[in-house]
């Protein structure tokens, strides 16, 4: 399993072991599931970096699953949410070609961004997980981004207290994927 995000999945700002994927590694050895997870996720990565990367991941790790949590920084930077969505295309149909199971991980801007733009963003996860039969996790920090106590003194990245909130969101389409093999 290929697990390809942000700062949000690179455990920024918190001791190793401690974010949402390593929580997830636990899990699955909990629950006697056997998967090993490559962590690949970078801070800072936009749309664009994780395209580029994806294809010489795929070829050296040979995921069955692929977690794409990326977004956040495009929809930061106000980049344009086509722009965006063309780039999950991509790395959707990378996945695809290379047989992966692909889990998108969603997320919503802020609401100064704008309504139109908000919306547009936030439904494009949507859209691509139902064009291609991908699994969705709508919105990966619900039940985090309205408690402000949650997230690092910058207000942008969770805290370890945040990230079981993190994988029990993640978790149910997690294994919906897993036993869907």
């Amino acid at each position: 399993m290929l697990v390809l995000g942000d700062s949000l999945s690179a455990e920024y700002g918190l001791n190793r072991g401690s974010g949402w994927v390593a929580l997830l590694e636990q899990k699955l050895k909990a629950e006697k599931i056997d998967a090993a997870i490559v962590n690949a996720s970078i801070s800072g990565e936009t749309t664009s970096g994780g395209r580029a990367r994806l294809p010489a991941l795929l070829a050296q790790h040979k995921p069955d699953i692929v977690v794409i949590e990326l977004g956040a920084n495009d929809g930061l930077r106000g980049q344009p949410v086509a722009a965006a969505e063309a780039n999950l295309r991509a790395m959707l149909d990378a996945s695809a070609r290379n047989k992966a199971r692909v889990l998108l991980v969603g997320m919503r801007m802020p609401p100064n961004y704008g309504r139109t733009y908000t919306e547009s963003f936030f439904g494009m996860y949507k859209t691509l997980a139902t064009q291609y039969k991908a699994g969705l996790v709508p919105f990966m920090l619900e039940g985090v981004a309205d408690q402000p106590t949650l997230f690092q003194s910058d207000r942008l990245h969770p805290t370890a207290q945040a990230h079981p909130i993190i994988l029990a969101n993640i978790w149910p389409q997690f294994l919906a994927l897993i036993k869907s093999k």
